[in-house]
């Protein structure tokens, strides 16, 4: 007798800087419904934002949430293969992507190891992480922290 994992609702992070960024980020949240043990349950808005900490065009942002079976290092394992087939290089810290996707959240689970921290530790500084999650689950995301990075520049697009 087998026993299945209970479903886990996680929020995914998804952006991109080269190339045809929307088309990618577009093709990465498909990815993420093809995904084995996983369901996607919802999709915010495309979203665009200038870099931080960062030189390069301007990103194409979403989230997304998963309701999923596999574990989180399973998770992070399935989101670096999705980026790897985008032709994502890691070339310097912050440096231009043509796909970047981010474990943001994974229930209410809280992660510090090497390979993983989560809650993602730099998304309540970033507001093209913050706005997208809010439009999807405004529960998840405190008014404050909305109004903390209200002065980086974001747009629906």
């Amino acid at each position: 007798m087998s026993l299945a994992r209970a479903p886990v609702l996680a929020y995914v992070g998804i952006g991109g800087n080269l190339g045809d960024a929307r088309a990618t980020v577009e093709r990465a949240i498909e990815a993420l419904a093809q995904l084995p043990g996983s369901r996607r349950v919802a999709c915010s808005s495309l979203y665009g934002s200038a870099p931080v900490d960062a030189g390069g065009p301007d990103y194409v942002n979403a989230v997304a949430a998963l309701e999923t079976t596999l574990t989180a290092p399973a998770l992070l394992a399935a989101l670096q293969r999705i980026e790897q087939a985008e032709g994502r290089e890691r070339p310097y810290r912050n440096a231009p992507r043509t796909l970047d996707l981010d474990l943001l959240l994974y229930g209410d689970g809280r992660i510090d190891s090497p390979a993983l921290v989560v809650p993602h530790p730099r998304m309540q500084q970033r507001a093209f992480v913050l706005q997208p999650l809010a439009e999807i689950a405004p529960a998840r995301v405190p008014a404050a922290a909305l109004a903390a990075v209200a002065d980086q520049a974001i747009r629906r697009l």
